[in-house]
């Protein structure tokens, strides 16, 4: 339960800190919140040479608007996240979504952008990444910024994008109008645990027609999994339970989960049929 040995570089500014990371990239971390990093660490799953912790480094953290989109800080909280003052739908997904990452301790020290560059497919963040189309802006000392789409971000389990000498320094997500209908659902054994299966929803609702869908998975691929299928139903319909229904069954059919000691990929079916509604404030019984 001990990490191997390693530097740790504590930089001042983001330049620093690219400077730090540039020096061995392949062999390098950066510390944010150390959530999943540290333990992984202490089970030698993880053996970096060098730690570049970029909690000191200003102007990482908060959430601000940005025209037509609210950027988020990669050393944004999860704690800060399930307090947020943003109005509207956007503001209440991610507060819900928030509430869903792990327990108090946890959402205190761990971060919004830690949870989107370590990548795992059932994180509540990457979810909502994918979702909302999010985009990341990553930096680097030889190659400068680069912004990145969710669709081409998440590649594979535990697998970005992003480069090895690359930091995440903020997501820009759009800031949804009062028409979107917005929700997150999920199942774990326990409180706290990662999602067996998670669904997200903005579904964007004028005159009782479905204008816009999105629908999004975890747990059912290696990474966020937008339901196309679902989408197709819902778009330009009315909207009603049995519609919500019908998008359920469509996505259902159309993922492939894997199959483990949670539970078979039938299960795993069973349980997008019924988290899809309930993220929607839906309750339908099967």
């Amino acid at each position: 339960m001990k990490p191997s040995p390693f530097e740790y570089v504590r930089p001042r500014d983001l330049a620093e800190a690219l400077a730090a990371i540039a020096q061995d990239p392949d062999d390098s971390k950066i510390l944010a919140g150390g959530q999943s990093l540290i333990p992984m660490m202490n089970f030698r799953l993880a053996r970096p040479a060098r730690l570049v912790d970029v909690n000191r480094v200003p102007g990482l953290a908060g959430l601000a608007a940005d025209g037509d989109r609210v950027r988020v800080g990669t050393l944004t909280r999860h704690h800060a996240m399930e307090r947020n003052p943003l109005p509207g739908p956007l503001g209440d997904l991610l507060r819900r979504a928030a509430a869903h990452v792990g327990h108090l301790p946890i959402r205190t020290r761990g971060t919004f952008g830690g949870s989107i560059a370590h990548c795992d497919a059932a994180s509540e963040w990457c979810l909502v990444a994918r979702l909302l189309d999010a985009e990341m802006t990553v930096r680097s000392q030889a190659r400068g910024t680069r912004v990145i789409p969710a669709a081409d971000f998440f590649q594979a389990v535990f697998t970005t994008a992003m480069a090895p000498d690359e930091i995440l320094t903020s997501i820009a997500l759009p800031a949804l109008d009062e028409r979107f209908r917005t929700g997150i659902a999920e199942f774990a054994r326990r409180a706290g645990d990662f999602a067996i299966v998670a669904a997200t929803a903005a579904v964007r609702v004028e005159d009782g027609l479905v204008t816009e869908a999105r629908i999004c998975l975890g747990g059912v691929a290696e990474v966020p999994l937008r339901s196309a299928a679902a989408e197709r139903v819902l778009l330009g319909e009315r909207w009603s339970p049995e519609l919500v229904t019908a998008a359920a069954e469509a996505a259902a059919a159309d993922c492939d989960p894997p199959g483990d000691a949670h539970g078979d990929p039938a299960y795993r079916r069973d349980l997008v049929r019924a988290l899809i509604p309930r993220a929607l404030g839906l309750d339908v019984r099967r």
